[in-house]
């Protein structure tokens, strides 16, 4: 049953960047504080799962078209990647690196591997948490 909430609608649509944009500001501070791939991705999942509560499920799938199966798998891949990459190199696994950057309008900022094992578990918790969500939602 579709209904015509333009309220909650709208406030979903605003508060949804809120919480994405705040996911992402957790994620990139999860380095120096806490936080990190696992609760940016639990906020990301939060504000999908907005989305789907204001509309519905068939909707936010019109506007967001992701196959979160294939995010999981992205996301694990990635995160496998990045653990066993240092292996090849003849250091132990997991070992990360890092250094440091001079980039344009940031100035002097260091780089870690350890980002994009952070950005694989974002993918795989944002994949796992809708496939679990939409598995849920299309049972009639």
């Amino acid at each position: 049953m579709k209904t015509n909430d333009v309220i909650i609608q709208f406030t979903a649509k605003i508060v949804f960047f809120i919480i994405f944009f705040f996911s992402i500001h957790i994620f990139l501070a999860g380095h120096y504080t806490p936080g990190g791939g696992f609760v940016g991705g639990l906020l990301t999942s939060s504000a999908i799962v907005l989305l789907v509560l204001a509309f519905d499920l068939n909707t936010v799938r019109n506007v967001l078209p992701i196959n979160y199966t294939y995010l999981t798998a992205t996301g694990l891949l990635l995160a496998f990647a990045t653990a066993a990459f240092p292996m090849f190199l003849g250091k132990p696994f997991f070992t990360h690196f890092f250094d440091y950057f001079e980039l344009p309008l940031l100035g002097k900022q260091s780089l870690h591997t350890a980002m994009l094992f952070d950005s694989g578990v974002y993918l795989v918790v944002v994949g796992v948490t809708m496939t679990i969500i939409q598995t849920i939602g299309e049972d009639e």
